[in-house]
């Protein structure tokens, strides 16, 4: 029996959804197959409260984290950082060899838009990087706020990870002014791993027009995945059974209802911190704690990788600490197609299992 999954990503996947991965395969240069990514990209327009582009990619996200710095700047990146994955992301801009600057805060706090602000206005830049949700601290930053700051800088495009916050809290891409929003299917959407989606604007696609193939690559070339991506097509074959899944789930979450969605997430995240506060503590800075995963502080002072481990004895699977937090924190995700029975229920067992520590 394989456990249930209140870990970060892969995150549980209803049966529904399971199922539809399962139909027998279309040729993706057929008329059936353009009418499924019609669907698909038009549904995940209406998630994403955006008329502009939205293009898909058969990788995970940390593709299109190397895809976004590579297309779209020219000049110099901001990559600011409060986490592991913000981290990765600053990682991935040195590896490119692009000229970069990092601006971190300490693990555990957000980034807020007064320090995007006091970055942007030195005129350096052309490319701020921030993530949505950090899932290593449990921190949600304050988005909308960096959004209103960068439209202040015409020259700065806004790439956000939204890995794990995306489909679990509002993402208003036109809105707030976001030019790359990116995020795989294994965590909020609730499907299995292996697919990514991004929105991108229309100056950020006249950004990639600018940069030389050279620095782009073949596979994540944004020029070349938009013009195959206007006709409902991909530049290479994408995984077909990922567009099922996300046709199905794109139908339940309109059944929901997109504020209705948001509304759950919110709901298992307060039950969640109402449970664990005082036993803990919580590892994210007051006021900006995430609706899809919540990190746990230890100060109840007990053996953590433990109670990972007879977590997952009893057939349900949480996450420790995160890289420089490991066997310091833990955490519990509610996100995706979670509702807040599934919720109580990992909470009273790990009751039972706490009285044994």
């Amino acid at each position: 029996m394989k456990p249930k999954l209140f870990i970060p990503g892969p995150t549980h996947v209803d049966q529904e959804v399971l199922d539809a991965m399962a139909q027998y395969p279309i040729g993706h240069r057929t008329d059936e197959y353009r009418e499924l990514q019609r669907k698909v990209v038009e549904g995940i327009k209406e998630c994403l409260y955006t008329e502009q582009s939205v293009l898909i990619s058969t990788s995970s996200a940390t593709g299109l984290m190397e895809a976004g710095v590579r297309n779209l700047s020219q000049r110099k990146v901001a990559n600011f950082v409060c986490g592991a994955f913000s981290q990765r992301q600053a990682e991935i801009t040195g590896i490119c060899g692009l000229d970069q600057d990092i601006f971190a805060v300490d693990w555990g706090k957000a980034t807020t838009a007064e320090q995007v602000q006091s970055v942007l206005s030195r005129g350096d830049y052309d490319l701020a990087t921030v993530v949505f949700n950090e899932t290593s601290t449990g921190v949600m930053n304050p988005l909308e706020e960096i959004g209103e700051v960068v439209k202040n800088f015409p020259d700065v495009l806004l790439m956000v990870d939204a890995v794990s916050g995306m489909l679990g809290a509002p993402i208003k891409v036109d809105e707030w002014g976001i030019d790359m929003a990116l995020a795989s299917v294994q965590k909020a959407w609730g499907l299995p791993p292996g697919f990514a989606v991004m929105s991108l604007s229309d100056r950020a696609l006249e950004r990639s027009r600018s940069i030389p193939e050279a620095q782009k690559g073949f596979y994540f070339d944004f020029v070349r995945m938009h013009r195959a991506g206007s006709k409902y097509e991909t530049t290479v074959t994408p995984s077909i059974p990922h567009l099922y899944a996300l046709e199905v789930q794109l139908d339940r979450i309109r059944a929901e209802g997109l504020e209705n969605r948001f509304s759950r997430h919110r709901n298992m995240a307060r039950l969640v911190r109402e449970w664990g506060v005082n036993r803990f503590g919580l590892f994210a800075q007051p006021g900006f704690e995430s609706d899809t995963l919540t990190c746990f502080s230890n100060a109840a002072d007990i053996d953590l990788i433990s109670l990972v481990k007879k977590m997952r004895a009893r057939e349900y699977l949480i996450s420790g600490g995160y890289g420089a937090l490991k066997g310091q924190t833990f955490r519990l995700a509610h996100m995706g197609d979670l509702q807040i029975e599934d919720i109580e229920d990992v909470l009273g067992v790990m009751d039972k299992v706490l009285e044994e520590l």
